[in-house]
């Protein structure tokens, strides 16, 4: 599957991430009971910060069909919570619900989110800080070269601290970035 990526429009989007946020499939995107104010709210946040950038990964057919977020964890999510380098890159992305699972996707998708990550660069390193209950998410990221490094305590979660260097994505997936 080769996917490509947008700039998340957060007026023109709202719609679509609504339906996505608020489905029982993304409890752990913690958006359940949002109206679709809220999530537009949320998206023009995260487009006017200059540490935190939203985008819809398109397939073939230009369709939306998953959600990035990429941040600085410097600045964004993690601050205090572990030392930052140089060349770290937070990231978040969900798959929307589907009545016609596809075999593999959810894996083609986190994969094409890394090597879009990595194909700057500067990105020395991807962190992600899922909860600890998402094993689904935990899997998926282990297959594509994350290590756990411990659990942390968020604002709103118990979450599992984790990174995956481009070497390790190499290793993983084979996928040079």
């Amino acid at each position: 599957m080769t996917f490509t990526f947008r700039p998340l429009d957060p007026l023109k989007d709202a719609e679509l991430l609504h339906s996505w946020v608020t489905h029982p499939k993304a409890a752990f995107w913690m958006m359940q009971d949002a109206k679709l104010e809220d999530v537009e709210r949320e998206y023009m946040k995260i487009a006017a910060d200059e540490h935190h950038h939203a985008y819809l990964g398109l397939d073939e057919s230009a369709r939306p069909v998953f959600l990035m977020e990429k941040y600085d964890p410097a600045h964004r999510e993690l601050v205090g919570l572990y030392e930052p380098r140089p060349g770290d890159v937070g990231m978040h992305f969900l798959t929307p619900p589907t009545d016609r699972p596809v075999h593999g996707f959810t894996r083609s998708v986190i994969t094409a989110v890394m090597a879009y990550l990595f194909e700057d660069p500067a990105t020395q390193r991807v962190v992600v800080e899922p909860d600890v209950d998402n094993k689904a998410v935990h899997a998926l990221n282990e297959a594509v070269g994350f290590v756990p490094e411990r659990e942390i305590q968020k604002p709103e979660k118990r979450a599992l601290l984790s990174f995956c260097t481009r070497d390790q994505f190499l290793a993983a997936t084979g996928v040079a970035a």
